[in-house]
Parts: structure tokens; sequence; C-alpha cells
């Protein structure tokens, strides 16, 4: 619910997104879903047992767990927050992948821009 409710206050007037999460507990719970509508949320969901609807966070939260957490201890919840700020960063402006041509996310997405 503190997700939730730091997320709402950042809409724009009239905004209706869509959020979307798997069928865990706390997403079906009454108080989630009337806050969801409260706000003009669409809330959408994989379907059970199904991680294919959401593959591509599914992948992302495993190389993440391989790459920054496996074997790892983090001595304050700072440390580990700063990890993720510092990995996440590091995933999206440096890490190169295979199928984007051996670019970074950042690179991909911008390469448009800079040749056309």
């Amino acid at each position: 619910m503190t997700m939730l409710k730091r997320a709402t206050k950042r809409l724009a007037h009239g905004e209706t997104p869509m959020l979307h999460s798997d069928q865990g507990w706390q997403y079906r719970m009454a108080l989630y879903r009337r806050t969801l509508s409260q706000h003009g949320i669409e809330p959408s969901m994989s379907r059970k047992g199904n991680c294919l609807d959401n593959a591509v966070m599914e992948n992302f939260f495993g190389i993440l767990k391989t790459e920054c957490f496996h074997g790892r201890t983090f001595r304050s919840v700072e440390s580990l927050i700063a990890e993720l700020k510092r990995y996440i960063r590091y995933y999206n402006h440096d890490r190169i992948k295979e199928k984007l041509k051996g670019l970074s996310p950042v690179e991909y997405r911008t390469q448009a821009l800079v040749t056309g």
C-alpha cells in the first residue's frame, strides 16, 4: 500500500494508467483494489502460474539476482538501495546485450535519435 500511495500522489490529473502485477495475495486485497479504482488505475494481472505474461520483468529480475545479489550480504537497507541504483544504471547504460546488436538498452533506444 505504501508504494501504491506514493504512486497515486504522482499521477497527473486525468491520467488513467494500468498497473500490472502477479496474482499475489496483496494485489487481490479489497483495500488495494479499491484504491486502484478510486484513482482510475486499471489492474492487470498475469494468468495464474504463467510467468510468460510478464516475461520481460521476470527475465530482468533473474539477471538482477544472478549478477547483483547471488552470494552477497548487505549490511544495511541503505547499502542495498545504493547497490540496486548502481546496478540498474549499469544494466541500462553499460551492460551490452546480444539481442540489442551489442548495445546497452539506452544505446539501443537512442541510436535512431543519434543517426536520424
